[in-house]
């Protein structure tokens, strides 16, 4: 027999086959009911699963090009009382060829089409998953007469719909299409695909390492992947449910913008600016509505931090917990809090929004080497920040602030009629001309001193809260200047010639041993109950009002040349007026008037006297000849009257 003929042989004998396999199948059409098939998926199902499921009679069976059943309108569940846990529009289930060649119906596969897998939890902690997982646990127990059947369960376009009746919450996942590897063969499960939450897809994975001893309640090893663009999920570690549900692995989580996440969970609203880059990772243990992270390493807007949290995982939206970082910089969330407006000269009319601040509570220790806010730097500094009740509240324990050391509370909470702001701090030995500008914007003190402030207001804006500002204030500083203004120059000026000229005195700096200011606030208007400056030339006093709506002073003082030539002090009544941060210093014109002899006449003319004769007799003075001292020569006299006219009338003019 040759080759050829052998091969033709070969080539009838597997067409006589294939022929044969293509009438059993077509006589198999014909002869396999509908209800047996029904019952036959049924019964293997439930083998597998321990589910009942609900085929109904609307069944079509395909043959070609494989062996394909499809049921319609399937529920899944074994309570009929209530709702299926699953409702697909159709069950596929894809059959072995060779079983059923010989007449016998296997499934490789299941395909669940739009299901619509219903999740709810009762007030008790109880779901309606609860006996359909007792279920599930017991046909996954080792049985030696059972067979390996189907190992796979497919979700296409789906629906999961999870609802917390004790919270009265219902969350969708929409356009489910997953792949399940069901533990058929091996003991473990997974299942991989996609779903859309809140308009965003997302890509997930699960595998438990022993599906038979999760669904007991007995220790597995448990990988979770979650991955979407507002947020990525990590767990790898190990789950048990005795007595309750409880998980211990490592943690990790990352965000390229921790507000977007937060907004895409619907979970909270963070005010102000900053959240941005968000990453953490650590060795967490969940359990009984909280998470213990420990090992902390986060990462949030280029800042790092280590330590310890806990979190708060059944509806407190707690926060707790301890982080040490070397440097941060804390302008990206100040940065959203605007004082003044664009112009720089009024404050932020703006509404103050305090987003996030009613559904979130916070119990946090934050210590750092360096704290940079804007442009000021700050040393070590230990903060605790707690918010309870839409209140937040900042305690400085200790910060090396401008050379210094400072200390105190800051509050910020909702209000009726907007925010309400409280500060209670105190400065110790610090560069009061860096303090006072980085705090108040007032450029005009220099050397260290002390101060403290305690103020409170309430308002929809800025400019509202400094409206309704109550409180009082105190500085107390030593070895310093006032920029600005020479007090020591402008007083021997005016002390020589009282009408020397009105030129503008903001220049120079006025040094002190000794500066002292008590003010008190009420609504918005400070009053300088006492101010007194002592320095090595000259004293001042001052008191008055400032307006802070409107940045402005209104002071009157006296000043004082200590060391003069005169027999007698030289004190000159002034005003300080104009933006504090820019005001003009402006000597009390009567005192001068009072002081010029020349000018005595003006005083009398305003007294009732004729005021042609007052102003002539004040010019006539002023232009006089100065007396010569005893033992010289006057100067020479004018030749002539007539000489002198033209002078005089020029002066006139």
């Amino acid at each position: 027999m040759t080759a050829a003929t052998g091969l033709k042989r070969l080539a009838i004998a597997v067409a006589a086959v294939v022929a044969a396999a293509f009438v059993t199948l077509v006589a198999l059409s014909f002869l396999i009911s509908a209800a047996a098939v029904r019952d036959a998926v049924q019964a293997e199902i439930h083998a597998v699963t321990g589910l009942d499921p609900m085929l109904g009679d609307d069944v079509s069976l395909s043959l070609f090009p494989s062996g394909t059943v499809r049921f319609r309108n399937v529920l899944l569940g074994n309570d009929r009382t209530v709702e299926p846990a699953v409702a697909a529009d159709e069950l596929t289930a894809r059959l072995r060829y060779f079983p059923l060649l010989a007449g016998r119906i296997e499934i490789a596969d299941v395909t669940l089409v739009r299901p619509i897998i219903n999740v709810t939890f009762s007030t008790t902690g109880q779901t309606n998953w609860s006996g359909l997982i007792v279920s599930l646990a017991h046909a996954l127990e080792p049985n030696p007469e059972r067979t390996a059947s189907f190992s796979e369960i497919g979700i296409q376009d789906g629906t999961v719909v999870v609802h917390d009746d004790g919270k009265n919450a219902t969350e969708r996942l929409e356009g489910v299409n997953f792949q399940v590897a069901w533990p058929s063969i091996s003991r473990s499960f997974g299942a991989n695909g996609r779903f859309t939450w809140n308009n965003e897809p997302v890509e997930a994975s699960l595998t438990l390492s022993d599906f038979l001893a999760a669904l007991t309640g007995d220790r597995s090893g448990v990988k979770l992947r979650i991955t979407s663009a507002p947020l990525n999920v990590a767990f790898d570690g190990a789950a048990t449910d005795q007595p309750t549900l409880k998980l211990d692995g490592t943690l990790d989580v990352e965000s390229p913008s921790l507000r977007d996440a937060l907004h895409w969970t619907g979970k909270s609203k963070v005010p102000f600016g900053g959240f941005g880059r968000f990453a953490l990772r650590a060795q967490s243990d969940i359990g009984g509505g909280m998470a213990s992270l420990s090992n902390v390493n986060v990462e949030l807007d280029d800042n790092s931090a280590e330590g310890a949290l806990t979190l708060a995982t059944d509806g407190h939206r707690l926060v707790q917990g301890t982080l040490a970082a070397d440097a941060l910089d804390l302008t990206p969330y100040v940065s959203g809090v605007r004082l003044l407006a664009r112009d720089e000269n009024n404050w932020d009319r703006l509404p103050i929004a305090l987003n996030g601040f009613d559904d979130f509570n916070l119990d946090l220790r934050l210590s750092a080497a360096s704290i940079k806010i804007g442009d000021a730097q700050l040393g070590r500094t230990a903060v605790a920040a707690t918010m309870h009740d839409g209140k937040l509240d900042l305690t400085v324990g200790e910060s090396q602030a401008f050379g210094g050391t400072a200390k105190g509370t800051l509050g910020i909470a909702s209000a009726e009629n907007g925010v309400a702001v409280t500060s209670n701090m105190q400065f110790i030995d610090v560069d009061l001309e860096n303090c006072l500008g980085q705090i108040f914007g007032v450029h005009k003190v220099q050397g260290r001193g002390n101060l403290a402030f305690r103020l409170d207001g309430t308002g929809n804006s800025v400019m509202a809260v400094t409206h309704a500002l109550n409180g009082t204030a105190m500085l107390n500083a030593q070895s310093g200047a006032l920029t600005g203004i020479d007090v020591e120059q402008l007083l021997r000026r005016l002390e020589r010639r009282p009408l020397s000229g009105n030129g503008d005195f903001r220049q120079g700096r006025t040094p002190f041993d000794q500066l002292a200011v008590n003010l008190k606030v009420e609504n918005g208007l400070v009053s300088v109950d006492d101010m007194h400056i002592v320095g090595p030339s000259v004293k001042l006093a001052v008191g008055g009002q400032a307006s802070v709506p409107s940045r402005d002073l209104d002071l009157k003082g006296v000043a004082t040349l200590v060391s003069t030539s005169s027999a007698e002090e030289f004190d000159l009544p002034f005003v300080v007026q104009g933006p504090w941060n820019d005001p003009i210093m402006l000597p009390d014109p009567q005192s001068l008037i009072r002081r010029s002899g020349a000018a005595a006449p003006l005083l009398n003319a305003a007294k009732g006297y004729n005021a042609s004769d007052a102003v002539r007799s004040v010019i006539d003075q002023l232009l006089a000849a100065p007396t010569a001292p005893a033992g010289t020569t006057p100067a020479a006299a004018p030749a002539t009257p007539a000489a002198a006219a033209p002078a005089t009338a020029k002066t006139a003019q």
